[in-house]
């Protein structure tokens, strides 16, 4: 037993010094690297070790030297990582800021209704004065008061009223380029996104376009921009058209512009938001599908993507250049597979629709915005080319309010502001003079006495016909008063029940003015427009190129040179003539008492009268005919200057359709509708025509020719523009 006891005391004894030399190891370690520490802090070099001599040595002191190495790159990564965490937060640092008033004046923007709000979004876009252009990369959005759609009156005396809303701009390092014609697409997922492709860009001369083909999205929460990088992708592009249809973004068509040339697409992809991937959707050869187009509209439906109208130009051998206003339907049936799948077991089908309802007419830049609440698109403004010879072509601004229903077969509906009702019931008319009547029961003898008489009451009830009217035109509730400037181009969005429209091109002459007024319109109530934001037109510069100043120069020049030698006999000519008339008028009244009856005098004072009353609203007429800023109602329903009816009709039938189905509560449709308006139109031409005939004569005593009488007549009317040689035509 005592020999056990004594071995286990050795063997715990000897542990114990194992324990207490392995101890003293680890101190001398510890103690080795604060001293390596300590020297770096005083930027020292470390003492060598002490060397003992051997092979071995050298082995531990480069194993040594591996770990110091080891511990300096550990080192440099977390520096590197910190870097990169730095610039990546500058990249991305989004600058908020709360503007005083709305956005500067831009076109061929993006006005787009958030996915989870109620706010609107507003990007790029570009501005034209006539001589430089300037593309922006500003993000907007703007949050509407409660009581936006409801409390602000329409400036009638060219004030900007005051809108509840607010606009904010945001900004940061890593976001899309400045750019014009893109698209941006919404989905609500993830928190809601906005998903934007294409685009151009243009320096201040507009000499070379450059076309984007990248595509970004901004994140509705954060705020932040993303590019997302692929290998396949669309070409480059503008004046395409990109929806959101389930988890897919669907694009087609646009058009490329290198100046000399512009290039029509009609390609179809798919963008799948779930795998990040594009994809080509071949049309099929034996299938009909929509041909290359741009500036279209493009609505996404419960079943698939609705077309409709867009713009292109034909280039013909040795001809003009003809810009086409396409107004065909198409609906891209999309079904998925039996999988859930679209790219691979799923069908893509092209259909034609029919033109059913009251149809706009043939025109462009007149993209729908999508109703989702009534699952129809809104269509406003627009812009139509009427070649009237090979030389001329006239382009007419519209603002005329349309809607498509997207179910079923689709159907075109014409939509009209509602007119306050009046208080105590509606307005009966007044009941008829009397005096016709009477005049049938006199007896031959008093008619032939009171002859004057009776054409006297006849004028009275004419000016009293006048002055209603004239008081119906001056009603400060007639919502048609509150209708937008005739544009296009114009940015559109519905957000819930309410229309925003902001901004566009109007075109006068050959001048195209971007607008920046902003207009409200609750769908639910269609009582009258609201301005959020005035525009005067008149107040709008325009500076003309060199190109356009030289030829208008020029064209004055010779204009003048050629009048100088023959404005002194024309002159002559028209003096001696109106002279002669006058005197042969004076002598005739002068020798009334002696040569003439009173009846004859009477009736010769009458017809003059009747001359000077013309005259003077011949001459008013011709003034406000070619006055700028005439409203579009008072355009399209006053005929022009050597128009004929048929004419006359074609130009304003859209006008006068709306007016029929105003007036007959929306009961009259179709055929009937056309019938009515143009009975309506018929009137209107009838009224007017002896004060068009006074203003041909005085127009032809000007010394005009016909060809001349057609450019007065032509170019004084609202909405005549560049036409097909402007690149606004999206």
């Amino acid at each position: 037993m005592g020999k056990k006891g004594k071995g286990g005391q050795a063997a715990a004894a000897e542990k114990a010094a194992q324990k207490a030399q392995k101890r003293a190891k680890q101190e001398a370690k510890a103690s080795k690297t604060l001293t390596k520490k300590d020297t770096k802090a005083k930027g020292q070099q470390p003492p060598p070790p002490p060397t003992k001599g051997g092979a071995g040595n050298g082995k531990k002191a480069g194993k040594k030297g591996k770990a110091a190495a080891a511990i300096d790159d550990e080192e440099d990564l977390d520096a590197l990582l910190e870097k990169f965490r730095e610039q990546w937060a500058t990249e991305h640092d989004v600058h908020e800021e709360k503007m005083a008033e709305a956005p500067t004046r831009r076109a061929n923007a993006t006005l787009t209704p958030c996915p989870n709000g109620t706010d609107l979004w507003l990007f790029g876009g570009e501005y034209f004065d006539g001589d430089r252009a300037l593309f922006y990369p500003d993000l907007y959005r703007y949050t509407p008061s409660t009581a936006t759609t409801t409390a602000t009156p329409v400036p009638t005396n060219g004030s900007t009223p005051t809108d509840g809303g607010v606009w904010r701009s945001y900004a940061s390092a890593n976001q899309p380029g400045p750019r014009s014609a893109h698209q941006v697409a919404t989905t609500a997922a993830n928190g809601g996104q906005l998903w934007l492709f294409g685009g151009e860009f243009a320096g201040p001369r507009m000499n070379s376009f450059h076309h984007y083909r990248d595509l970004w999205v901004l994140h509705v929460a954060s705020k932040q921009w993303e590019r997302i990088d692929t290998k396949v992708r669309p070409s480059a592009r503008s004046g395409h058209r990109m929806v959101c249809w389930k988890h897919f973004l669907v694009l087609f068509g646009g058009f490329q512009d290198t100046g000399v040339r512009t290039t029509y697409l009609g390609d179809l992809w798919l963008f799948d938001l779930s795998e990040y991937k594009w994809h080509e959707i071949k049309h099929d050869a034996l299938r009909a599908h929509p041909a290359a187009r741009s500036g279209f509209s493009l609505l996404a439906c419960p079943d698939g993507v609705l077309l409709h109208g867009g713009y292109c130009k034909r280039y013909v051998k040795g001809q003009r250049t003809q810009g086409v206003a396409l107004e065909d339907t198409w609906f891209l049936k999309l079904e998925l597979g039996g999988d859930g799948d679209l790219l691979h077991s799923g069908t893509f089908e092209w259909q034609r629709r029919r033109k059913i309802g009251y149809a706009p007419g043939p025109r462009s830049g007149c993209t729908m915005a999508l109703w989702g609440n009534k699952n129809m698109g809104v269509l406003f403004g627009g812009v139509t080319d009427q070649e009237n010879d090979e030389e001329s072509l006239e382009s007419v601004c519209h603002n005329e309010l349309f809607a498509y229903q997207l179910g079923g077969n689709g159907r075109w509906v014409s939509l009209n502001l509602k007119r306050p009702k009046k208080k105590g019931g509606r307005r009966r008319k007044k009941p008829q003079q009397p005096q016709p009547q009477q005049r049938e029961n006199r007896d031959d003898d008093s008619d032939d006495d009171n002859e004057g008489r009776g054409d006297y009451e006849d004028g009275a009830r004419e000016e009293e016909a006048r002055d209603q009217e004239e008081e119906e035109e001056d009603d400060p509730d007639d919502p048609q008063k509150s209708v937008p400037l005739a544009r296009f181009n114009t940015m559109l969005a519905v957000q819930r029940n309410t229309l925003y429209c902001y901004g566009g091109i109007h075109e006068t002459q050959n001048r195209e003015y971007t607008l920046d007024d902003f207009y409200t319109l609750d769908l639910s109530k269609m009582d009258r427009f609201q301005c959020l934001k005035g525009c005067p037109i008149d107040a709008l510069e325009w500076n003309e190129s060199e190109s356009e100043s030289e030829s208008t120069s020029g064209d004055s020049a010779s204009d003048s040179g050629d009048s100088d030698s023959d404005s002194d006999d024309e002159q002559q000519q028209e003096g001696e003539e109106v002279k002669v008339i006058q005197e042969n008028e004076d002598e005739l009244f002068s020798e009334g008492e002696d040569g003439l009856d009173d009846e004859t005098l009477a009736r010769l004072k009458r017809e003059k009268a009747e001359r000077e009353e013309l005259r003077k609203r011949a001459m008013a007429f011709a003034g406000v005919a070619k006055d700028s800023k005439q409203r579009e109602q008072d355009f399209l329903s006053t005929p022009l200057p050597g128009e004929n009816l048929k004419d006359f009709y074609a130009r304003t039938k859209s006008y006068w359709g709306s007016r029929a189905f105003e007036e007959s509560q929306g009961q009259s449709r179709g055929k009937e509708m056309r019938r009515d308006g143009f009975s309506l139109a018929e009137k209107r031409y009838a009224e007017y025509k002896p004060v068009l005939d006074e203003i041909e004569r005085i127009q032809r005593e000007a010394g005009l020719d016909a060809e001349e009488l057609k450019a007065v007549n032509k170019g004084g009317g609202p909405g005549v523009g560049q036409g097909v040689d402007s690149r606004n035509r999206r």
